[in-house]
């Protein structure tokens, strides 16, 4: 079906392509030079405060706050569209503990029994160990699970996807005042087990709440703009 589309300068011009699968028309607003950036600047400013928390305030946190986080994630591109993920939320006391109690199983081959002195020197900063207590204090633990097959189906870029789509979920947590951290304790079969996600593997848990009265973080600087950005102006 061919739809007419209206340009930016007011003119109606006919959408002329031919589809074999449902297409719709995508005008957003194009918006002046100087609001977009100055947008883009209040979104760098929010997302700058952004840091990762270990210490969280056992206050309540919504549901619907969940709600809009995955809402969020849904947004996200995906190979295909095919949205390789599931997120599984839970606030019971007996389940987080369980969790707890399994990361920690983990955590503890990782600091005490594996020999990978790199891995270990470059956490040494953030001063982290197998003490898990924030998975039993944060009122949410979110689970993202990659889904590699959907309906006896492979997924593509799964990785990908997944990854991208808990980057919005994150940015859309700390929209909302919310704190998390991304843990992945190694292995993470466990959760696969714990949530009855079979079939489904587990990506990152994330703890969420508010920052506790009392939180404190590494003091660290983010990369800045020189190093994380190149201009290719031509071939080399």
């Amino acid at each position: 079906m061919n739809w007419p589309k209206e340009s930016l300068n007011g003119i109606v011009r006919a959408v002329t392509r031919s589809h074999t699968h449902p297409f719709i028309p995508y005008t957003p607003p194009r918006l002046p030079i100087e609001d977009g950036l100055d947008r883009g600047r209040a979104f760098h400013r929010l997302l700058d405060e952004r840091r990762s928390v270990r210490w969280f305030s056992p206050d309540p946190v919504p549901r619907e706050a969940i709600e809009l986080a995955v809402h969020a994630a849904n947004t996200a591109p995906s190979g295909a569209h095919q949205q390789p993920w599931r997120f599984v939320a839970t606030q019971s006391p007996e389940l987080k503990n369980r969790i707890r109690a399994a990361a920690e199983e983990e955590e503890r081959r990782f600091y005490h029994e594996r020999e990978i002195p790199d891995w270990h020197a470059a956490l040494a900063r953030l001063e982290t160990d197998a003490d898990k207590e924030f998975l039993e204090v944060a009122p949410w633990l979110v689970v993202a699970f990659a889904q590699k097959h959907q309906d006896g189906k492979k997924t593509y870029y799964t990785n990908e996807s997944v990854g991208i789509a808990c980057g919005f979920f994150i940015a859309a947590l700390h929209s909302m005042g919310l704190a998390t951290l991304t843990h992945t304790p190694n292995p993470m079969t466990f959760l696969t087990d714990l949530l009855g996600r079979e079939g489904e593997r587990p990506y990152i848990l994330f703890p969420i709440g508010y920052p506790a009265d009392d939180c404190e973080v590494p003091d660290l600087h983010r990369k800045p703009l020189a190093e994380a950005l190149t201009f290719a102006d031509g071939l080399a």
